[in-house]
């Protein structure tokens, strides 16, 4: 076989029960879905196949000898201080802190720089595992009131709490069933706007976070602090139109409100305003009618992305990709809605990220060109370029600027920079940047690594940018242990970062770690989205085969030396993979992967990722899904190849209990179809290298994961890896 298990015995799999008669037709072709009952994460026959697989996932994690000298070394070195990048609200300055191994950053306040930091919000003592975390926040425009919203177990719901910040007392409001969601207060700081979806009817499954259901029916609410949920103005709504999400922002000026209206996840959006100025009674008006806000329709169709960066008065400032899939600057005059003029044009190659107005006139913008960060200061008014800011080569994590303040605050990383925030201030001639807070690591010293970018070709000439992060002067001569990932999708680029984790395998493993920005992600604007979604999505799985198949020709790495590792989309990513080049690789690990696709549709936010994907309900795009679709290509090799027999490399798939965006469904079913078309269905089956998931309970998608949670799946997912490359551990 083209590799020997790695496990000293064959795996005895649990038996999952085949329900043959479950056979959908999908435009005239039959298609059998043996464990449509995994779906049902309610069922009882559920929960002892997930607790059967967890038994044997142990069984084969107690073998892993790297799992504790893991566990210890990443716990070791995630043991230092965070911070992150302050922002102001009225006269106080607002930051997150971790002190090492909290379970989650916790929300400091202070009058000034230099003042004495309080604590104005511990997530870590809502709960005693740490599974409840901070979602999102909003601070009323005099910094008087918190707006936080909770999340329970990594669940995408949200409980949305008010607090005072004076003297940290918590306010009686309580508001349910809010999700994808953002929050906004008025000036006056009576209240604020957020998101929510109507409460479920009596008798529906009310465990939030486990259920299934697709999320319908979306609604913008202003909340007035100090009155109950059922008292407040239902701002926004579409009753045509189930599966539009609505956002909202008030201007800087607090005069306007501004309505984003999305239907799914393509960077596209249509844009309303309200004047609230011309309220006769505030928006207490509204209170206890029917009548929705009376919103004016500046964009109303779905052809571009529109982002507000600043008003005045009646004249906007947006960054859109209209016309422009790197985006730029354009300005509109809400008197004359059909004149927009350019500000800043759309640049040849480097796609426009962000921008914000700062200093009054001026505005911050960021560029990313060829997967690195460039930031320029510019004219908001004509949009010229005055500065450029000295930056390394890496991301930015955050730039915290507002229009009024000269200071503005940049938050940096890189693979071998933990974290730099940096303050810029822009009342002098030339800005004046220095570094105001930097993270260190203690043990980690820079100097022992190298990060090469490296631009491969791929099946159809495309040049995919990777980045190489490894030991200084290794030897090219394969034998490295390799972990190559990838994301692929959704227009989000996948830029440097430092990891813990991925240090650590580095120095104690001598692994190889890559970072390939295949097609469907952001990097070179919607084009490049574009290239890797829909029609085109085997590009993305094109692109990433290329990558590996450089990493093994330049030397890095040999096949069963090299894993792949993706997460929700790019889950997906490393299950079609397998599914088409298992002899590409050694071992395969795929979190929260999407992995149904012909059903995916129908649960929970799945509806909105069709925009990427497609839709089996329309044949042509059937015809896309079904020729990848993890769960529906698993052949064994052995009968594909007979001439050169291999097998599937040593895979886990990982997923989560409240994973309400990709729900648990999508792994427990492919899970059982590798199990019994790979193992269980021969006798001595050629496949001894093992198919595992690893399942965690109260955690979700991944955001909010406790800090001892992410060690934990980390020293798992990195000692399975270990052990099925073969990797030895170095001091």
């Amino acid at each position: 076989m083209g590799s020997l298990s790695a496990l000293e015995r064959p795996l005895q799999y649990p038996i999952a029960r085949r329900d043959d008669i479950i056979i959908d037709d999908y435009h005239g072709v039959k298609i059998a879905d043996p464990y449509r009952w995994l779906e049902d994460p309610d069922d009882e026959e559920v929960k002892g196949f997930v607790q059967e697989q967890v038994k044997l996932t142990e069984s084969v994690l107690k073998t892993c000898d790297a799992r504790e000298k893991l566990r210890e070394k990443i716990t070791k070195l995630f043991d230092h201080p965070r911070y992150y990048t302050p922002f102001k609200r009225g006269d106080k300055y607002f930051y997150f802190h971790n002190t090492g191994l909290q379970a989650q950053d916790v929300l400091f306040v202070q009058d000034s720089l230099e003042g004495e930091p309080k604590v104005l919000l511990d997530p870590n003592g809502l709960s005693e595992d740490g599974t409840v975390s901070l979602n999102t926040l909003s601070l009323s425009e005099d910094a008087k009131y918190l707006a936080y919203g909770l999340s329970t177990s990594g669940s995408d719901w949200v409980t949305i709490k008010v607090m005072r910040v004076e003297d940290n007392i918590v306010e009686a409001d309580t508001l349910n069933w809010v999700k994808f969601t953002g929050i906004s207060w008025t000036h006056d700081s009576k209240g604020f706007f957020y998101s929510r979806y109507p409460a479920p009817k009596e008798g529906e499954n009310l465990d939030a976070g486990t259920e299934t259901n697709a999320n319908l029916y979306h609604e913008l609410c202003y909340h007035f602090v100090g009155t109950d949920q059922s008292e407040d103005i239902q701002c926004w709504r579409d009753s045509e139109n189930p599966k539009y999400m609505f956002g909202a922002g008030v201007t800087d000026d607090g005069k306007y409100l501004l309505l984003y209206i999305s239907e799914n996840c393509d960077p596209v959006n249509k844009v309303y305003y309200c004047d609230m100025s011309a309220f006769h009674d505030g928006l207490e008006g509204f209170k206890g009618g029917n009548a929705l806000l009376p919103f004016i329709k500046l964009i109303d169709d779905f052809d571009a992305q529109y982002q507000e960066i600043a008003n005045d008065d009646t004249v906007f400032t947006f960054l859109t990709n209209k016309d422009a899939p790197r985006y730029k600057v354009v300005r509109v005059d809400l008197k004359e809605p059909s004149s927009w003029i350019d500000v800043v044009p759309e640049s040849e190659k480097d796609v426009l990220e962000s921008a914000f107005a700062v200093n009054g006139d001026k505005m911050i913008v960021c560029y990313l060109s060829d997967v690195k960060y460039v930031i320029q200061i510019r004219d908001l008014k004509t949009g010229s370029l005055l500065h450029q800011l000295p930056t390394d080569i890496g991301s930015v994590t955050g730039i915290s600027a507002r229009r009024r303040d000269s200071t503005v605050f940049i938050g940096f990383t890189s693979f071998l920079t933990p974290g730099i925030i940096y303050q810029c201030n822009l009342d002098s001639e030339v800005p004046d940047m220095k570094i105001f807070r930097e993270i260190s690591v203690p043990g980690f010293n820079r100097s022992e690594f190298q990060v090469n970018q490296v631009f491969v070709p791929s099946k159809d000439g495309t040049k995919i940018p990777m980045f190489i992060v490894a030991e200084k002067n290794i030897t090219l001569d394969g034998s490295h242990p390799c972990l190559l990932y990838a994301y692929g999708g959704f227009n989000i680029s996948i830029t440097p970062s430092f990891s813990v984790s991925r240090i650590v395998l580095t120095r104690h493993l001598g692994s190889v770690f890559c970072i390939a920005n295949i097609r469907g992600g952001g990097e070179y604007g919607e084009e490049w989205h574009k290239a890797g979604s829909l029609a085109r999505k085997q590009n993305c799985f094109d692109d990433f085969i290329s990558a590996a198949e450089y990493l093994v020709s330049a030397g890095y790495t040999q096949p069963k030396k090299l894993c792949i590792e993706g997460g929700s989309n790019g889950g997906l990513l490393v299950g079609a993979c397998i599914n088409q080049r298992p002899d590409l690789f050694g071992c395969a690990l795929a979190h929260v992967g999407v992995m149904d696709m012909l059903r995916f549709h129908k649960f929970t936010i799945g509806h909105a990722w069709t925009s990427d994907f497609g839709c089996s309900d329309k044949e042509e795009e059937f015809g896309w899904l079904f020729k990848y679709s993890p769960l529906h290509n698993v052949r064994r090799p052995w009968e594909q190849h007979p001439e050169q027999p291999f097998q599937y490399p040593s895979t886990m798939l990982l997923t989560a209990d409240h994973d309400d965006r990709v729900v648990p469904l999508h792994s427990l079913k492919l899970l059982a179809t590798m199990q019994y078309i790979l193992c269980t269905s021969l006798k001595n089956s050629p496949q001894t290298n093992p198919i595992i998931g690893r399942i965690d309970c109260k955690a979700g998608h991944g955001a909010g994961r406790p800090t001892q949670k992410l060690i934990d799946e980390a020293a798992d997912r990195y000692s399975f890896m270990a052990k099925m490359l073969d990797a030895s551990w170095t001091e």
